[in-house]
């Protein structure tokens, strides 16, 4: 009940930063233009057009990406301004950019204006989020819910605690006989019998009925939600006959078979694809600009030892798919076959095999692995769709052969070229932290989090850090 108020409002909070970027544009030009200075300060309709257009999509879009939108109602005033304060700098530096790319003549005092400006304006509105919240609130949310077990009492808590979204518990309906007169709470409720439903619709305002009752009781039920269904009130039914699965439940439709879905791994379609099509541009632009440097590495493998540039393996990937992965080579030719005499310098438990120093490394090798530059053909697994730029690393058979049952969940997410682990330790890491850290991404995945694990890695890969 709640989601369809928060997606309004976060499309309501949305349309009013639009407004107040272009008004902060506006102030800021029209300051910059009265300003009795040297240099006469003026934009052609078209170019401010572009440059205003540009600035409330980068706006916007940075409010998506960092989950501010998501948060606005339940942040403290500080807290939002300091959202606005991220918001504003990322997007002064978008701006920049623009105005870089397009050969743009602009003030810098109208930007710094404008920046300043809109960092005002956006901070007091998101300071005061709470409040426009509760404006945007009309009526109040009448609610009952039916059921007097445990589940139904916490659902009950859970309604008056959410006063602010607009909800009040109206009272509690009873599916048995001998029930009590009231429950009470925060404040007494009275208890009324199940199946004079109807004449509480006639009587009473009620916006929509939770049903907490037994889930083998539901199947009872269906003349009550057929009733509902025709008075068009709003059902919803409290879901705890898996109490202990921690997924994401949701509804979807096989046709006209309605469906019951629990994921315990990310499952928005539409961030997913973007997150595939980022995979795309960066992989494929990767690819091109790093080919030079690429190629000197494969004739410098060939030069130095034995044995092909590209090392092929295959791995695990999406759901356990197998796939090949390509690596630069960075041991001897006869590597797998000397597995067993340096087999009691592994560091890891007995999934993982990690030498730190292997001998089987060659010269060369030894730096593809310490900066990862072994690494980078594997753009062209991301490219293929075997991989992500960010995900849990695929590992090798052999490996999710010795898997605990919860470790096998981070097969469930595309595998990725860097992790939250690769940016934590590296390889100084135990296997038991990898796979918490692991499920600790799928767990809060999203794409500003993969913007962030990405430019984490950066440094580590540049200075070697945490290589063995």
């Amino acid at each position: 009940m709640f989601s369809r108020h928060h997606r309004k409002t976060k499309l309501l909070f949305c349309l009013a930063e639009i407004l107040l970027i272009a008004l902060a544009f506006e102030a800021a030009y029209q300051t910059r233009a009265r300003m009795d200075l040297r240099s006469v300060f003026f934009l052609t309709v078209p170019v401010k057009a572009l440059l205003l257009g540009w600035a409330m999509a980068v706006w916007t879009a940075l409010g998506y990406w960092l989950g501010i939108y998501e948060r606005l109602e339940t942040s403290r005033p500080l807290a939002a301004f300091g959202d606005g304060v991220r918001q504003t700098a990322i997007a002064g530096v978008a701006i920049v950019i623009f105005e870089f790319v397009l050969r743009l003549d602009l003030s810098r005092l109208f930007l710094g204006l404008f920046l300043v400006y809109a960092v005002t304006l956006i901070g007091l509105f998101r300071m005061n989020g709470r409040r426009v919240a509760l404006f945007l609130r009309h009526e109040p949310n009448l609610v009952m819910v039916a059921g007097l077990n445990e589940n139904a009492l916490r659902v009950a808590r859970h309604l008056e605690q959410s006063s602010a979204y607009g909800v009040e518990l109206l009272g509690f309906l009873s599916e048995t006989g001998g029930a009590p007169a009231e429950v009470v709470l925060s404040k007494a409720y009275p208890v009324y019998p199940l199946d004079s439903l109807n004449s509480l619709l006639r009587r009473y305002v009620i916006d929509e009925v939770v049903f907490a009752v037994d889930g083998r009781k539901l199947a009872e039920l269906d003349e009550i939600f057929l009733l509902c269904d025709e008075e068009g009130v709003r059902t919803h039914v409290a879901v705890d006959f898996f109490p202990r699965v921690n997924s994401e439940v949701y509804l979807e439709r096989l046709g006209s078979q309605p469906l019951l879905t629990f994921s315990a791994t990310p499952h928005d379609a539409l961030k997913l694809f973007l997150k595939r099509t980022l995979d795309v541009l960066i992989a494929g632009t990767a690819l091109i600009v790093l080919s030079p440097v690429m190629a000197l590495t494969a004739v410098l493998i060939r030069l130095t030892s034995a044995g092909p540039a590209i090392f092929r393996q295959i791995r695990c990937g999406l759901n356990g798919r197998k796939f090949v992965v390509y690596k630069f080579r960075s041991m001897c030719l006869d590597a797998e076959q000397r597995k067993a005499e340096v087999a009691h310098l592994n560091t890891k438990d007995e999934v993982v095999f990690k030498i730190p120093d292997d001998p089987r490394l060659t010269r060369v090798g030894k730096w593809l692995r310490k900066f990862s530059v072994d690494e980078w053909p594997q753009l062209w697994n991301v490219l293929k769709g075997d991989m992500s730029l960010v995900g849990p690393r695929p590992a090798i058979p052999e490996e999710v052969d010795r898997y605990q049952t919860w470790q096998r969940r981070r097969l469930r997410m595309r595998p990725g070229l860097t992790c939250l682990w690769a940016i934590s330790g590296r390889d100084s890491l135990d296997f038991e932290t990898w796979m918490k850290m692991d499920m600790q991404y799928i767990d809060n995945w999203s794409l500003a989090l993969d913007w962030a694990i990405l430019l984490k890695t950066i440094p580590h890969v540049l200075t070697g850090r945490g290589a063995h």
